[in-house]
């Protein structure tokens, strides 16, 4: 199997000011991205698609391979995901003249998980001959006991009643946080498929420790915290 990493970030940031660069445990925050796409030894190429001159250079410090400069219309608030991701392997493919067979997409801002869930998460697509995979850890909330929805007339109710009765949160259907860490595509699904959720997506659990995704100043200091005590600091 040939595949690729892409690491598509961004240079501007409403939470937190041009965080994908920002120090954080003593590196820039994409370097955790760019290092556990490295260890995990499954890419024939690491790509970085960015419209920020800052974070490309960054990442050719880290040793990318090919540095993508995003299109302005592809580096809006509105932009999503998937044509991004595209632009960035069709971009790739053009200037190594290889085709990959799977697409693993890296989300700058998890930078808690490890080599070994990127790993698995391919592994459980490969394995199984799935379209795509996404990621995520098991939800403290439930929408069908404690997630609750306020309706335009101010009352309140769950956000999927349940057939009958639940009294306790463990007795709900298993649910999941997306953590946005791991995209996991065969290429003709990530090329074709209308949305991330298709017949065949299938969930790689992660624990919550290693599935925190960076969007505000807590979440920067929660993760910076995690970091340092991963690392013994």
């Amino acid at each position: 199997m040939k595949r690729i990493c892409t690491i598509c970030a961004r240079g501007g940031s409403k939470g937190v000011e041009n965080k994908n660069i920002r120090q954080i445990a003593g590196k820039p925050l994409i370097a955790y991205t760019l290092e556990q796409a490295q260890v995990s030894r499954l890419f024939e190429v690491i790509a970085v698609s960015s419209d920020s001159p800052e974070i490309l250079d960054v990442a050719q410090c880290y040793g990318v391979n090919v540095l993508i400069q995003r299109p302005p219309e592809l580096a809006t608030d509105e932009a999503p995901k998937l044509p991004v991701i595209r632009h960035c392997v069709e971009e790739t493919e053009r200037i190594v003249n290889r085709r990959f067979d799977i697409v693993v997409d890296l989300d700058a801002t998890s930078p808690l998980r490890l080599p070994e869930d990127i790993q698995g998460a391919v592994n459980l697509l490969e394995s199984q001959n799935l379209g795509n995979i996404i990621t995520g850890s098991p939800a403290r909330r439930s929408p069908y006991f404690n997630l609750v929805e306020l309706k335009d007339d101010g009352v309140v109710q769950l956000v999927k009643p349940p057939i009958t009765a639940i009294v306790r949160r463990q007795d709900s259907p298993k649910c999941f946080d997306m953590n946005a860490s791991i995209y996991v595509w065969q290429r003709d699904v990530v090329f074709n498929a209308p949305s991330v959720f298709n017949q065949d997506t299938r969930l790689f659990v992660m624990p919550e420790s290693r599935s925190i995704d960076i969007d505000s100043e807590l979440d920067f200091e929660m993760v910076e915290f995690m970091l340092k005590k991963r690392q013994g600091v």
